[in-house]
């Protein structure tokens, strides 16, 4: 009984913001301003299957991008002493400290054409180029703001790593190279997969990034729907529509990939 009371706070808070909104948004997609029932929301995004398409191709290439870079950064802190790994990571959390608006505000002064990098350039002769409003503009965005949640979870897994597997492996003649194929990978998908679920989610449905360093040329999912709610075209039952696609979308692509890891995993 006692369990049950203890979890009764996290059963109320799950009903209050998980629950009832999700059954508010299969409401309003399925039905018509008049109440009544209707598929015609869905089979409106037919018209922006596009613009869908764009915004998974944005999260895959951005996720593929934070897992090159954020494996060798998380193993490369793994390894080093106990107090250097704080400092690290410390400077790894550093920038989510700063409001998110601000720091892809402080991405458009260095993209833009008067922006850092074209001013550096301008000293040998070269530019000034268009780094904003293109879609490198927007992956950059993603990369930088969902870094961290790569490298935190597979950091997590690689601290919990035996060294003695390791050890035992370069005993009996495995090279850096296979010691990293054969046991730091595998023993690290857990965080992988956390890592790029962490990743994928806010980036295929992100919507201030894409407007801010996209200029309104590359417009995501996620703009479209904010744009049913805030913008002059408010329809809440088609955003709505829009927005359970795409829950249905990132639900099923995780599913996918989770079964696939679990299978690598075992062979």
């Amino acid at each position: 009984m006692k369990s049950k009371l203890i979890a009764l706070p996290y059963i109320i808070w799950m009903c209050v913001f998980t629950i009832i909104p999700l059954g508010l948004v299969v409401f309003f997609a399925l039905t018509t301003e008049n109440n009544e029932f209707t598929l015609s929301n869905l089979t409106a995004m037919n018209d922006y299957m596009d613009v869908l398409f764009r915004s998974v191709g944005f999260a895959v290439i951005a996720t593929i991008i934070c897992l090159v870079v954020g494996f060798p950064v998380a193993l490369f802190i793994s390894r080093m002493p106990k107090i250097k790994q704080s400092t690290m990571l410390m400077i790894v959390l550093l920038p989510m400290w700063i409001n998110f608006l601000l720091r892809t505000y402080a991405w458009m002064t260095i993209l833009e054409e008067n922006g850092l990098i074209n001013r550096f350039l301008g000293l040998f002769g070269i530019g000034p180029l268009n780094l904003m409003n293109n879609s490198g503009a927007v992956i950059l965005g993603m990369v930088y703001n969902y870094l961290p949640f790569m490298i935190l979870p597979i950091y997590s897994v690689m601290t919990k790593i035996n060294e003695s597997v390791v050890e035992a492996a370069q005993d009996l003649g495995c090279s850096s190279v296979n010691v990293l194929r054969k046991i730091t990978i595998p023993l690290s998908m857990p965080g992988i997969t956390t890592g790029i679920i962490s990743v994928f989610v806010p980036s295929v449905s992100t919507f201030i990034i894409s407007r801010m360093l996209g200029g309104g040329t590359n417009d995501l999912i996620g703009d479209i729907i904010e744009s049913q709610f805030l913008g002059n075209s408010y329809n809440p039952h088609l955003g709505s529509a829009m927005a359970l696609v795409l829950i249905v979308l990132v639900l099923l692509i995780m599913s996918i990939f989770n079964q696939t890891s679990g299978e690598e995993a075992i062979v």
